[in-house]
């Protein structure tokens, strides 16, 4: 038998049949089912220093297991020094087994490592069934090694969900075991 994640499974077997009961679906197809995990960096202090971003770039490859790419500006902004073209950004979006790898890893080993961690506030939904929270620090990752930060990086996580309202997102996160506080 070929490999399969256990996040990937666990939707299979539990949360796919608890979340139709629970909703009252007629069709398993109807069920929300995660998408796609976006992982997106901004790095303003790359204008003036070009190895920030190739930095943020190798950390965020290592962190999601699959190569980031940089990010570019799409206009001049004189104030902040900026011009068209010049890499800002780091980004990578994750989906299939490496997305449930990732959940996985997010959930069992990167928040509860997080200072002070008392879960997630369940404020990040956007009203169409997808969740954004973000992260201060890029050293919550264990693959990261800390000797070899040069600056401290937090980033978004957008889960993409094929949800309809927040509250089945809602479920639907709760139900693989994402830690959100109680409180708003």
């Amino acid at each position: 038998m070929s490999y399969q994640p256990r996040l990937r499974a666990k939707y299979s077997n539990e949360v796919a049949p608890a979340l139709q009961k629970e909703f009252g679906y007629t069709s398993p197809m109807q069920v929300p089912r995660l998408l796609k995990i976006s992982l997106n960096q901004g790095l303003g202090s790359a204008v003036g220093d070009k190895k920030v971003v190739e930095n943020a770039v190798a950390e965020m490859s290592i962190i999601a297991g699959q190569k980031a790419v940089s990010t570019n500006s799409r206009k001049d902004i004189s104030n902040f020094k900026l011009r068209k073209g010049m890499p800002i950004g780091a980004r990578v979006t994750l989906r299939g087994d490496r997305m449930y790898e990732f959940l996985d890893r997010l959930i069992a080993v990167s928040l509860p490592r997080t200072r002070d961690f008392r879960g997630v506030k369940a404020t990040g939904f956007d009203g169409r069934g997808n969740f954004t929270m973000g992260v201060k620090e890029q050293i919550i990752f264990p693959e990261i090694d800390i000797d070899k930060v040069t600056k401290l990086q937090g980033m978004d996580i957008t889960f993409v969900t094929s949800a309809d309202s927040d509250e089945e997102a809602k479920a639907l996160l709760t139900a693989f075991g994402f830690p959100f506080s109680d409180k708003k």
